[in-house]
């Protein structure tokens, strides 16, 4: 499922994630901490991820549900880069990460071994 969050949406869905299931007011609560959004911000928020399919609404009490990993979004996040800078090609983008900085032969390992368990 490819659904497109913007930065304030993925605020409230890394809230979810790590704590499954909230009532709308404990995540208020948490993003009035951690980052000073008022209930109302909050509360907008929630309703756009409702609308985009992200968060299911259980009531009473109005407690959310995340309805998309963090995987698939991350996922989805991942191919809209590939295909807006890098023409599609994943190749151009993992040359572009790898020709960035210099990696360690321990991590050069570590990917080789990702990339041929991908295969």
């Amino acid at each position: 499922m490819a659904i497109k969050l913007f930065d304030s949406e993925l605020k409230v869905m890394e809230v979810l994630w790590s704590q499954n299931m909230l009532t709308a007011k404990e995540i208020a609560t948490l993003l009035n901490k951690e980052i000073g959004w008022n209930k109302n911000t909050t509360y907008t928020v929630i309703k756009k991820c409702i609308e985009k399919g992200a968060i299911n609404r259980i009531d009473p009490n109005f407690v959310c549900e995340a309805i998309v990993t963090k995987e698939e979004v991350q996922h989805a996040e991942v191919e809209e880069l590939v295909n807006k800078l890098f023409g599609g090609s994943k190749e151009l983008l993992f040359a572009s990460l790898v020709g960035r900085r210099k990696i360690s032969s321990d991590m050069f390992e570590k990917l080789k071994k990702q990339i041929e368990e991908g295969e």
